[in-house]
């Protein structure tokens, strides 16, 4: 089971709409899924290493490397609303889907 974080700047209004975006990639992939929370930039640097995989707009995967370094999947996207690039990128991590 996955747990994923999904953050932006603010952790409202953009976090929310990517989390949605990251039901429809896990229900398409059929992932299974521990936790899956969307928040700001601030509070996601300090939570990823509780997470398997965090997804962030591609300006801001700098801000993981301590997570990265410890294990977490970091996944910076260009249209933090793409389903195809959130899927794709999920898939090109080396995460296992299942």
């Amino acid at each position: 089971m996955l747990n994923i974080l999904v953050c932006c700047a603010n952790g409202a209004g953009t976090s929310l709409m990517m989390k949605m975006t990251a039901e429809k990639v896990i229900k398409s992939l059929n992932v299974k899924v521990g936790k899956l929370h969307h928040c700001s930039l601030s509070e996601g640097k300090s939570a990823a290493t509780q997470f398997d995989v965090v997804f962030c707009p591609l300006n801001f995967i700098s801000m993981f490397k301590d997570a990265e370094a410890k294990g977490v999947h970091v996944i910076g996207l260009k249209n933090v609303m793409s389903q195809a690039e959130m899927e794709e990128k999920l898939k090109e991590s080396g995460v296992p889907l299942n």
